[in-house]
C-alpha cells in the first residue's frame, strides 16, 4: 500500500520528523485481534504523548486479515479505535499477502490518496 500511495514505511515505531522522516503518519494495522491491539497501543503512545510531539497522525488504515465480515468482538474493538482516531478501512486484497500489487486498486485507497495529497501509482503508469 504505500508503493501505490508514494509514502514512506517506517516499520514498527513512531518516525522521528527530526532525522527527516515523515511528519504525517498513517498508523497502518491489520484486522487480527493482534493488529488491533498493537494499533490501540500505538494511538495510546501518542496519546500519552510518548510519541514524538511533532507527529500528526492522519488516520488509522485497517487492512482485513482475510476475507469476509468481521467477528463482533472486532468490530467491537474498531469502534473504540473510532473514538481515537480517524480509521478508514480496506478490503482484503489476495496480492497484498504475497506482497504483489493489485490489477485492480480497492476505491478505498482514493479516499487514502486524497487524505494523504497524493495520487495513486499504478503499476506501468506514467
Amino acid at each position: 500500500m504505500v508503493e501505490v500511495l508514494g509514502g514512506t514505511d517506517v516499520g514498527a515505531r513512531w518516525p522521528d520528523p527530526s532525522r527527516g522522516e515523515p511528519r504525517r503518519v498513517l498508523l497502518v494495522a491489520r484486522t487480527s485481534a493482534r493488529g488491533l491491539g498493537a494499533a490501540s497501543r500505538a494511538l495510546g503512545t501518542l496519546h500519552d504523548g510518548r510519541a514524538p510531539q511533532e507527529i500528526d497522525l492522519l488516520a488509522v488504515v485497517l487492512v482485513a486479515d482475510a476475507p469476509g465480515r468481521l467477528p463482533l468482538g472486532l468490530l467491537r474493538r474498531i469502534r473504540v479505535l473510532r473514538s481515537a482516531a480517524l480509521v478508514l478501512r480496506m478490503p482484503w486484497i489476495p496480492a497484498w499477502r504475497t506482497g504483489g500489487t493489485p490489477k485492480i486498486l480497492p476505491r478505498q485507497l482514493d479516499r487514502l490518496a486524497e487524505l494523504v495529497g497524493s495520487e495513486l501509482y499504478h503499476e506501468g503508469a506514467v
